[in-house]
């Protein structure tokens, strides 16, 4: 099955490029970013903290059978409501060092939008090690999820 979700990781580059067309309108897919609930539903996780503002911050964990099993927090650098998010990431208790992301949403026709997320690594070879995780396969059964999940408030 092709992945809709598409994740460009250019050789010898510290970044990568990750793009994704929705089925949803501007503001729904913004929506799946911004409302914690909304976050909650499609990233499968609990958030503990999300200030969509300039200098807010945010944190999420995910546990299974109680134990949490990730947990996520950032500072939020830029928010400007359905145009773009810029935010550090750091996962908690792993070897990666905290990644710059730069979120970018369009809008398409009156009922598709696009998602371009554009992370920096600290080095290539946090990304190289990254990239040797199912995290392509996850970052798009998290779309799936996402599609799935707004569409139903069209």
């Amino acid at each position: 099955m092709e992945q809709k979700t598409k994740v460009n990781a250019i050789d010898n580059k510290q970044e990568i490029v990750i793009t994704r067309e929705f089925d949803l309108p501007l503001e729904l897919l913004f929506k799946a970013y911004e409302d914690p609930g909304l976050f909650e539903q499609w990233m499968e996780t609990k958030v503990l903290k999300m200030e969509n503002k300039k200098h807010g911050s945010y944190a999420f964990e995910t546990s299974r059978n109680g134990t949490v099993v990730f947990r996520a927090n950032g500072t939020i650098h830029e928010f400007v409501t359905n145009k773009k998010i810029t935010r550090t990431f750091e996962m908690e208790n792993t070897p990666f060092p905290v990644q710059l992301e730069f979120l970018e949403f369009e809008k398409l026709k009156n009922d598709t939008s696009k998602l371009t997320m554009h992370i920096l690594f600290k080095s290539i070879e946090f990304r190289n090690q990254l990239m040797q995780m199912p995290f392509a396969q996850g970052i798009n059964m998290a779309h799936n999820r996402l599609q799935e999940i707004v569409k139903k408030l069209k």
